[in-house]
């Protein structure tokens, strides 16, 4: 038995992709016969039992207009000295990334993982006023050398590390619940409350936060609208940006839900025609292959991750509404049956099994042939 560890900012109750992430390689750790120990922001600081082991809430700093909490590295490590784990995993290159060397320094394992493309992060923010590219290889190559593995879990990721040639890079995929997210889960009832008169029904999953780009969506159903096509869009999220987009949206067919816990959203994107992926910098995309696994097809912006991952299941498109609005039409021509027996088979490509075992040869834990060249 190892005792491991995975601490992470920008966590929350509601949070989605890294959350997710975290659940199911602990009960993939557990289940392997480690013991796991989670380290993550919250109000206070609370420790709480989980199946797979035990989750501390260490009181974090708000994040103005994020919803977010962070930790400060000294906090996290006196939870990590009492817990005096063998193995260290960091999900956040950013605020956290200084723990590699203090890790390296008492002799534990470490690896982080890389949630964010800096340099396309850097570009998206600073819309190329300064050399990103010089500035986050900076960045890479001292994230890299801080820690002992690197963890990108797409190629797409990968290529801003690739170009400095580090040893200690690894590919590991993510997966998705092929059970829980299902096209079984489609819910008539669902639709008739929505379209009731027959109208298309889009789906976005995203938080509602600047760097996610929603208002691509709205973007896109206002073009569909002055096209003339019938179609509805239903948010499911929330974020700092939400009143905006409301506003933004509010002579639209387009409702917002908020965030949903998994059983609703799997049904929402279960039940609709095509979901929206409009964000630019997403390094994998869970809700976009979730949406797949449903068996509804992906519109993904083509200068994200998410081509490689959805591959013929996915309408890649430019950024900008009307290229978007082409690609919905473009998979709505397709035949239902069709589109959904390719999302749902792309789908079954991701597995959260082989993602486990892929960490767990990271950390020395399994054979490594489980991770990915």
């Amino acid at each position: 038995m190892t005792r491991i560890v995975q601490v992470a900012n920008f966590v929350t109750p509601q949070s989605g992709g890294i959350r997710t992430v975290l659940a199911h390689l602990a009960a993939g750790y557990a289940g392997a016969g480690h013991e796991v120990l989670q380290v993550v922001p919250g109000a206070q600081r609370r420790r709480t039992a989980h199946e797979w082991g035990h989750q501390i809430e260490v009181p974090g700093t708000v994040l103005p207009g994020t919803g977010y909490r962070v930790m400060v590295p000294d906090a996290v490590w006196r939870e990590l000295r009492v817990f005096a784990p063998e193995r260290l995993e960091v999900h956040d290159r950013a605020t956290l990334r200084g723990l590699g060397a203090r890790a390296r320094r008492e002799g534990i394992g470490s690896c982080v993982v890389s949630h964010e493309r800096l340099d396309r992060l850097m570009e998206h923010w600073t819309r190329g006023r300064v050399p990103t590219r010089r500035l986050a290889d900076a960045s890479n190559r001292r994230l890299a050398a801080g820690f002992d593995t690197v963890v990108c879990t797409t190629s797409w990721a990968a290529e801003e590390f690739e170009r400095l040639e580090p040893d200690n890079l690894r590919l590991v995929p993510l997966g998705v619940d092929h059970e829980r997210f299902h096209p079984r889960t489609r819910d008539a009832a669902l639709r008739h409350r929505y379209v009731p008169s027959g109208d298309a029904l889009l789906v976005m999953a995203v938080r509602l936060s600047a760097e996610k780009c929603a208002g691509l969506g709205i973007d896109a159903v206002r073009e569909l609208v002055r096209r003339g096509c019938r179609v509805r869009l239903v948010v499911a999220g929330d974020g700092p940006l939400r009143r905006r987009l409301e506003r933004a949206a509010a002579a639209l067919p387009v409702t917002f839900l908020g965030h949903l816990p998994r059983a609703r959203l799997a049904a929402l994107l279960a039940t609709a025609d095509v979901a929206l992926a409009p964000g630019p910098v997403e390094t994998f995309g869970l809700a976009a292959l979730e949406a797949l696994a449903c068996g509804t097809a992906v519109v993904a912006n083509e200068r994200s991750a998410l081509p490689s991952v959805l591959g013929a299941a996915g309408y890649p498109a430019a950024a900008n509404g009307a290229a978007f609005a082409d690609a919905v039409e473009r998979a709505l021509a397709t035949p239902a049956e069709h589109r959904s027996l390719l999302a749902r088979c792309r789908a079954l490509e991701f597995d959260w099994s082989r993602t486990v075992q892929g960490f767990l040869a990271v950390h020395g834990l399994a054979p490594p042939s489980a991770v990915a060249a």
